[in-house]
This record gives structure tokens, C-alpha cells and sequence, in this order.
């Protein structure tokens, strides 16, 4: 079976004023479909850029990084943004609703984007809120949400389209701790039920406990901690 994404020897390396910084030194890693794995380290340990090279937001600068057996490097930007569109769900630390617009108006707008009718748009966003535990805050305006309920907005938005793959980027991060255990639960819920595979960067131990694999990332190495 062919994994669905597969890191070989990938390195990442930024410029600087003298010498250039790696920040990925020659990760292998391999994740399958429906898996849930969490990549843990320590703030600048390069778990962002980890994710932001398996949403094709960036490139390796050795190594390949393939989705379906097909090198995300070879892609065009045209093929990169269509790959992000069908085939991913992002969630970030900080949620980025449009406070102008409802709950539901801003989950549908993730369907009308795509092209799928005003009615149907709006009837899989109050289905999908009512999933999440917001089917009493439709009409309400994000800015009257609290954190937890518009992280649980965005999670709505990101999933809605059923994407093949939630990547999330500390989600808990701003969250009290009671409150980001929920959206951790909550994460591993639709993982299960939606059949999508997961993945997580994150510094909370608790939040990565979630999740069916763990691994740490240190001084740009990964290391297997889910049996630790």
C-alpha cells in the first residue's frame, strides 16, 4: 500500500546573514491514511515548518516529500493550490474567522468557495456546527463566541468539505487547559468518524496523548515517543 505522505532524507535550510539554518536535518517518516499522529517539540523546533512542507506551503530544500507517491516539489502552483484546496483542512492557533459574518456564514463560505450551491453550502455548515456542538450559535457573530467555541468554528470550517487530510498547527495553544482538552477530543472524534488522517504540531503533552502516534521533534531530528 502506498503511504500517504512519505518523507525521504528530507532537510530544510534557511538563509541567514552568514551562514545558512537548518531547521529539518533528513527527516524519514511515513503516515497512512486515517492514521493520527502528533509531532511535539519545543517552540522554534521546526514543527510549523514540518507542517507547512506537507501542505506544500513550502519546499524541502533536500529530500523528497510524496503524497501518494507523487513529489509535492514537482507540483505546479496551480497543482499546489488544488492540492490544498481538495485534498487538506488547516486549523491554526489562532482561528481566523471573519468577525463580520456569522458562525454559519463563515463555515458555509468554505463551501461556496468551492463551488458547491448557496442552499447546499449552508446545510452542510449547520450540520457540520451541530456536529461540533454549535448548533446554538449559528446566527451569532464570532466575536460573541468564546475562544473554545471559535477554535470549534474553525475545526467546523476546516473539516467541512472532507478533506483527506486535518493538519493543525497548535491548535490549543490560546486555549485554558480544560478548554483545549475538549478540542483535542474532539479533533480525535472526527478522525475517527470522518476517516481522515491527522496530524498535529504541538507543544501539549496532554493534546498529543490524543492522538494514535507521537513523535518529538529535537534539534531538527524526529525520535519516536509514543510508547515513552
Amino acid at each position: 500500500m502506498i503511504p500517504l505522505y512519505e518523507f525521504c532524507g528530507v532537510g530544510k535550510k534557511f538563509a541567514g546573514p552568514g551562514e545558512s539554518l537548518e531547521i529539518l536535518k533528513k527527516i524519514d517518516l511515513v503516515i497512512h491514511a486515517g492514521e493520527s499522529l502528533a509531532i511535539v517539540g519545543a517552540s522554534g523546533s521546526g514543527k510549523s515548518t514540518l507542517l507547512h512542507l506537507m501542505g506544500a506551503l513550502d519546499t524541502p530544500s533536500e529530500g523528497t516529500l510524496a503524497f501518494d507517491g507523487r513529489d509535492l516539489a514537482s507540483l505546479s502552483p496551480d497543482e499546489k493550490a488544488a492540492f490544498r484546496n481538495t485534498s487538506l483542512g488547516f486549523v491554526f492557533q489562532f482561528h481566523h474567522l471573519l468577525p463580520e459574518f456569522s458562525t454559519v456564514e463563515n463555515v458555509a463560505m468554505q463551501a461556496l468557495i468551492a463551488g458547491v450551491a448557496h442552499a447546499e453550502a449552508y446545510a452542510r455548515a449547520r450540520e457540520m456546527l451541530e456536529r461540533v456542538g454549535l448548533g446554538d450559535r449559528l446566527e451569532h457573530k464570532v466575536t460573541t463566541l468564546s475562544g473554545g467555541e471559535r477554535q470549534r468554528a474553525a475545526i467546523a470550517r476546516a473539516v467541512l468539505m472532507r478533506p483527506r487530510v486535518l493538519l493543525a498547527d497548535e491548535p490549543t495553544g490560546n486555549l485554558d487547559e480544560k478548554t483545549g482538552a475538549r478540542v483535542g477530543e474532539l479533533l480525535a472524534e472526527l478522525n475517527r468518524e470522518l476517516g481522515m488522517t491527522l496530524v498535529i504540531v504541538t507543544h501539549n503533552n496532554d493534546l498529543a496523548a490524543c492522538m494514535g502516534r507521537s513523535l518529538e521533534l529535537r534539534s531538527g531530528v524526529l525520535y519516536d515517543k509514543t510508547d515513552c
